[in-house]
């Protein structure tokens, strides 16, 4: 039983770091980096992984617990708590990048591993649907900041937005630019 593991949303300003895990079963055609694919043959493929996986789960580190730990340590435990709620207990944890926590079985970081391996991509892609998902949940309440085209991302629109509103509940405070704007307005 292997299980791959891949993360959404570590450079964003806003919103959680969305970390999904998968066992695949039967092959799945076109997976691939989430990055590569289009929205649309995203949502098609996640439909099928999560039919077709034998177990898959996702877990949301929140901006807080961001801001807390930073990126990276948020990260890692996202790694480690996707992994846990899985329902069958892996042999092997392919993760996607340069790094891996620590886990109770052997486990292996494999750069672009998300082009490489079907699970990480299956998981990198169940990540990124999930994360936009709940990116365009939070537009509906902070409509201003244009979360639902730029999923948190540090864009120019997001930027003029943070320096028009300020920061909202949803933004990573430890973030620069937007510690920077906490800091401005202090003074």
């Amino acid at each position: 039983m292997i299980v791959g593991v891949d993360e959404a949303g570590r450079g964003p300003l806003a919103g959680p770091v969305t970390v999904a895990a998968v066992v695949l079963g039967d092959t799945i055609e076109g997976l691939d980096d989430s990055k590569k694919l289009s929205e649309a043959k995203r949502l098609l493929l996640v439909d099928e992984i999560k039919t077709k996986a034998l177990c898959w789960s996702v877990v949301h580190v929140s901006v807080e617990r961001i801001d807390q730990i930073n990126i990276l340590q948020a990260t890692m435990q996202g790694m480690q708590q996707a992994v846990k709620q899985l329902s069958i207990s892996p042999e092997k944890i392919l993760v996607d990048g340069n790094k891996c926590p620590e886990f109770d079985v052997a486990s292996e970081a494999i750069i672009g591993g998300d082009g490489k391996v079907a699970a990480i991509s299956a998981a990198s892609i169940i990540a990124k649907t999930e994360r936009d998902h709940l990116m365009q949940r939070i537009a509906e309440d902070y409509p201003e900041y244009g979360f639902a085209q730029h999923k948190g991302y540090g864009t120019q629109q997001h930027l003029d937005a943070l320096k028009k509103y300020g920061p909202c509940e949803h933004h990573r405070k430890s973030f620069a630019p937007v510690k920077q704007l906490i800091q401005m307005e202090l003074l």
